[in-house]
């Protein structure tokens, strides 16, 4: 891959993790319920779910979802679903208590919720069938031009996930008060729901 190629990946992969979605919301509520240092257990579990999702695309199951209707909205219903559950359990924190557990949910339950979260998006898997060929040279072995994609994708996409972690982090200390903690937890609970009403949309 030549560098002008490789220039186009890296912008197209930055535009691509600054748009907001799932991933975004969830990073920034780690961020503002757990600081920059709690939020890596969130960050971490976002990226091994999109690196899933890359595998996917990359052995050629991607294909078979984009061209299986059936299967791709089997896949989109349960993202949904699982959306808009996680967005109800923030809504559901009324209590003080409730606050208190999340805030000490243990890391690797906040792992496998933001790895299921990218998981459960089949139209990134789509996304990804669609704009991962833009940037092979069919004259070059693949497989090294494929690391070079995922790795490219995955990286950008974790550092913007923790500077989302980092923007709310900085926040964090105007959430103090059990009030102000209560709107932080149904803005991120409306911000998942919202979310899944616009994977609800998608289509093939």
């Amino acid at each position: 891959m030549n560098v002008e190629i490789w220039l186009a990946l890296l912008g197209t992969a930055v535009l691509i993790s600054l748009s907001p979605g799932a991933g975004a919301a969830t990073a920034m509520s780690a961020g503002l319920t757990y600081g920059i240092r709690g939020s890596g257990w969130t960050t971490c579990g976002l990226m091994a779910g999109y690196a899933i999702q890359i595998l996917i695309v990359s052995v050629g199951l991607g294909s078979l979802i984009a061209t299986s209707p059936e299967l791709f909205k089997v896949i989109k219903w349960v993202g949904v679903s699982y959306l808009v559950w996680l967005g109800l359990q923030f809504w559901r924190q009324r209590q003080s208590a409730d606050i208190e557990s999340q805030t000490a949910a243990p890391g690797p339950m906040r792992f496998w919720q933001a790895m299921l979260i990218n998981i459960t998006n089949p139209k990134g898997i789509v996304f990804l069938v669609a704009l991962i060929p833009q940037f092979i040279d069919p004259l070059h072995p693949q497989q090294a031009q494929l690391l070079l994609i995922s790795a490219t994708l995955l990286v950008i996409d974790m550092c913007v996930m923790t500077g989302y972690s980092g923007l709310a982090a900085t926040l964090r200390h105007r959430f103090v008060d059990p009030a102000a903690v209560l709107w932080q937890q149904r803005l991120t609970g409306s911000a998942l729901i919202l979310a899944a009403m616009a994977l609800s949309l998608a289509a093939l």
